[in-house]
């Protein structure tokens, strides 16, 4: 039997880059992450995949299906089974912390306030928040922001996770422990969730943790990276 793939790229330019367009399937429980150094070359990945935005050409698909040609209400749903932690935070500034991880819930779930209270309170406790929990994102640090981009894209538990630039300025220790929270821990087969990381650079620390790493080569290919 063959599985489909969480996320298929077929097709896709890589921004204003010359090389051939992308063509990539990243398997089930996999941590793969996609390298330039230019927010041109691999940053408007993620927005693809998401269906925020479609490629000028070819196609990304999620679990088989191209968010982006979904009907508006079909679209929402889906995006459940994905988490995205946007480049920089994406944190709504007149929100707590609490409040930024609890929205998604509250508009895209039927569960019960004190369902949703429940679910918010693991998730901030799993990311060491709680204590910073009632605070909103310009009183806390910058360490303390990205703990709740990363909690906000978990909250539905997805079985698959796209994060943008997700480690720029932390420390080695943090960026570790957050991509272990990523990955949703171990299973027989592997990570329990799909791993999409874009962004420039990966800590030392966690390469070892990424099961692929692809760069943007000087002929606009990526390549794989030698373990």
């Amino acid at each position: 039997m063959v599985m489909t793939a969480p996320i298929a790229f077929e097709g896709v330019p890589l921004g204003l880059h010359e090389g051939p367009p992308l063509s990539l399937a990243i398997a089930p429980r996999q941590t793969v992450a996609l390298l330039s150094g230019d927010a041109g070359g691999v940053g408007p990945l993620g927005g693809y995949v998401l269906g925020l935005e479609r490629p000028p050409a070819g196609r990304v698909t999620v679990f088989g299906t191209a968010i982006a040609d979904l009907p508006a209400r079909e679209r929402l749903a889906f995006r459940r089974r994905v988490g995205y932690l946007p480049a920089g935070d994406g944190l709504i500034q007149n929100l707590s912390l609490r409040d930024n991880v609890a929205l998604p819930l509250r508009f895209g779930s039927t569960a019960s306030p004190r369902e949703i209270d429940g679910r918010v309170s693991v998730i901030l406790a799993a990311v060491r928040l709680r204590d910073a929990a009632d605070q909103r994102p310009a009183q806390v640090t910058d360490e303390e922001r990205r703990r709740a981009a990363f909690a906000r894209a978990l909250a539905f538990d997805p079985t698959a996770l796209v994060l943008e630039r997700p480690f720029d300025g932390l420390t080695a220790r943090v960026a570790a422990e957050l991509l272990e929270l990523a990955r949703g821990g171990e299973t027989a087969e592997g990570a329990r969730r799909t791993v999409l990381i874009t962004g420039s650079e990966l800590p030392a620390i966690v390469q070892h943790r990424v099961d692929q790493v692809y760069r943007l080569a000087r002929n606009g290919a990526l390549q794989l990276e030698p373990a």
